[in-house]
């Protein structure tokens, strides 16, 4: 008994090893758990449902593969593909969780989210996830032809590289006060995200309880994968 956590691929054309290290997990150790959970930034970016790019129809197939094999596949939008909606979603078998739900986990309550959210001290963030998250600007950008939406999603890109790059990287991660107040509104005593790329596993005192905030790595270099069974949380690489 096995659940997957991942976070945080990036899916490129320009990182083809990674995209071919992802459909061998979809093939492989994907296919023996109880569920798998992706939690946002499964690409680079992402522009819109009905995007043709080949690289959306070859994730779209691999997770389809996964969901075949009897395996429960959810995911939560990230900040890069949050225009992911119920259509891709169809083609690749799985079921979209509102950020921030809560999962029972062979019987601890979780509270799973991409982990943006928590990052309140990134005030320039926020600001643009609050505009792109707004549905009137969704439907007025998922109107423009594809060619001007590969456009914008490059320029975001090349902001966002500026913003990290001169962003101190505290203020880029998790806020502790958001942390604890997430967990307290959740009710619950277990936390996963991903989001920071930074991978660790921070056992924590919340209200005088044992609490556990769980944050899942990237995959820019190689694959991380969280496996959670009945007894334990282990936070790894791919398997060999």
């Amino acid at each position: 008994m096995v659940t997957l956590f991942v976070s945080d691929l990036h899916l490129d054309d320009a990182r083809p090893q990674i995209v071919e290290d992802f459909e061998r997990f979809c093939a492989g150790e994907a296919r023996t758990a109880d569920a798998l959970y992706v939690l946002g930034d499964l690409f680079e970016a992402y522009i819109g449902d009905d995007d043709d790019a080949a690289l959306n129809a070859r994730i779209a197939h691999a997770l389809h593969g996964v969901a075949d094999a009897g395996v429960l596949v959810h995911f939560i939008v990230g900040n890069r593909d949050f225009l992911l909606g119920d259509a891709y979603a169809c083609r690749c078998g799985m079921d979209l969780l509102d950020d921030g739900a809560v999962v029972d986990l062979y019987g601890t309550p979780t509270l799973i989210l991409h982990g943006d959210v928590l990052c309140t001290d990134d005030a320039a963030y926020l600001g643009f996830r609050r505009q792109v998250r707004d549905p009137a600007w969704q439907a007025a950008f998922l109107a423009r032809p594809l060619a001007e939406r590969r456009a914008f999603a490059a320029q975001a890109r090349d902001a966002s590289r500026a913003h990290t790059s001169t962003t101190d990287m505290a203020i880029m991660d998790v806020n502790p006060h958001a942390v604890e107040s997430a967990l307290r509104q959740a009710g619950v005593a277990r936390m996963i995200h991903g989001h920071t790329h930074r991978p660790a596993i921070h056992d924590i005192t919340l209200d005088g309880k044992p609490t556990q905030r769980i944050v899942l790595g990237d995959w820019y270099e190689q694959g991380s994968v969280l496996r959670v069974t009945p007894d334990k949380a282990e936070l790894r690489g791919l398997a060999a």
